[in-house]
């Protein structure tokens, strides 16, 4: 069964802070850029929580993650950060353009403590590789900070809309329906233009219907694998040292100290998530793009020599990703320094090569891409590919496909987005797509509520 909790967060205090300026994109999405910029927005942004800079003369006493943990404290101290004073979940909402259109979407969910499982327990399911690299390194920050300060993006069906009905009072998006915007306990604009609102649930009754109607849920991980599965290890650890079982429920003692709420049996049982309802509106998947560099007597016309074997290719005037929306089969978009190339698939030579995985890997074109062309025909399997860091993963196209025509990049390909269809049945099934298969828009931000384990 799937547990979530309410919980008591701690929160910015508005009056001490410009809220916008001290919320972030998540951290893998922080580039060196947007971190210089969020050190300059305050003095109190959350960048220097989850990433922040590394220093000449940081050694085992003293570095980034030392830094982060006396910084959070400070803030603590100053009452900077506020500790609510009761168990709540928080609606979410956020407002947006999808990227290169003028459509305007609302996706709703709700922020709680959700129980860590093991992928084994087939509760919670992945859909996607990961890196040893990035998990190391927010397993540093959990055990300086004990804090999680950035939720995890979770997706759970629901036709009967149960959670949005009992938060938002209606079943689907659309600003102004259901509670009112502005009634907001918090509304941020982010640099995206993306509007976050947040709505704090103390009702017990109504965390009790929530808590219970997500119990027979099963979940899926759209945003956050690195920081899920560092998570579960640090759940296994504290189990371990503690003697509790990681899915021992808390005693009845506990939960009625708690009003009478459902608590986990030990703080590092749980992490912060954000639950999002696939039948609803809202969602949107954008395709992220590889950029090739790196290869030695790399050759253009060689490469698409041999990758007539098994697509078929034809020659394009441009490498307009547009191009591809028209086409429901797989194929993508390779673009070199010669001239740009629509790749569709032999689907008998390219079965061949992935007879290994199931039908509903094989026509995904993210899987083709990775395992046809960047390993077979490039030489780069998922090991060169960690290793070497050959391979770039870009949103933009018109930046992915400048890497190659006006940098020193050997290749750039083009896809289209992994529908949510696909993404479902692939992770229920127990699959994983290649790493970076996804890229959901927006971001949940980070800086809207903090769980601390102490």
């Amino acid at each position: 069964m799937a547990r979530i909790y309410p919980f008591r967060a701690l929160r910015y205090d508005p009056s001490r802070v410009n809220m916008e300026d001290v919320v972030t994109q998540p951290y893998d999405k922080i580039t060196p850029a947007m971190q210089e910029h969020y050190y300059e927005a305050s003095p109190y942004n959350l960048v220097r929580v989850i990433l922040g800079k590394h220093l000449p003369d940081d050694n085992d006493q003293h570095n980034v993650y030392t830094r982060a943990a006396e910084t959070l404290h400070d803030w603590r101290e100053e009452g900077i950060l506020r500790e609510e004073s009761e168990p709540a979940l928080y609606g979410y909402s956020q407002t947006y353009t999808v990227p290169y259109t003028n459509e305007v979407r609302e996706r709703r969910g709700f922020i709680a403590l959700g129980h860590l499982y093991d992928y084994a327990d087939k509760v919670v399911y992945r859909h996607e590789q990961t890196f040893p690299k990035h998990k190391s390194d927010r397993m540093s920050l959990f055990k300086a900070t004990r804090a999680y300060c950035e939720q995890i993006y979770m997706l759970y069906s629901d036709p009967a809309f149960t959670a949005e009905k009992l938060i938002f009072g209606v079943t689907s998006g659309g600003n102004g329906e259901g509670k009112d915007a502005n009634l907001a306990d918090l509304a941020i604009t982010d640099e995206y233009g993306v509007v976050h609102r947040v709505w704090k649930v103390t009702d017990p009754t109504l965390i009790n219907l929530i808590v219970t109607a997500m119990a027979d849920k099963k979940l899926i991980i759209a945003d956050g694998h690195h920081r899920y599965e560092t998570s579960v290890a640090y759940a296994k650890e504290r189990s371990a040292q503690l003697k509790l079982p990681l899915n021992q429920p808390a005693d009845e003692d506990e939960r009625v100290s708690n009003g009478n709420l459902p608590v986990p049996a030990f703080p590092e049982a749980a992490m912060m998530m954000t639950f999002v309802n696939m039948d609803a509106p809202g969602i949107t998947i954008l395709p992220t793009h590889r950029v090739v560099h790196g290869i030695e007597n790399f050759s253009s016309p060689d490469f698409i020599t041999r990758a007539s074997a098994y697509f078929d290719i034809k020659e394009l005037p441009s490498a307009d990703i547009a191009q591809l929306a028209p086409i429901s089969g797989t194929t993508f978009i390779a673009v070199t320094i010669d001239g740009s190339y629509l790749l569709t698939a032999k689907p008998e030579a390219v079965d061949l090569l992935l007879s290994d995985l199931p039908p509903r890997q094989r026509r995904l074109d993210v899987v083709q891409l990775h395992r046809v062309v960047l390993d077979k025909l490039l030489g780069l399997d998922q090991e060169t590919i960690t290793r070497l860091g050959s391979v770039s993963y870009i949103r933009e196209a018109e930046e992915a496909a400048k890497m190659v025509t006006e940098g020193d990049s050997n290749m750039a390909f083009l896809i289209k987005p992994i529908t949510l269809d696909q993404l479902r049945d692939v992770s229920l099934a127990g699959d994983v797509m290649p790493q970076k298969s996804t890229d959901f828009y927006p971001k949940l931000l980070s800086g809207l509520a903090i769980y601390a384990l102490d």
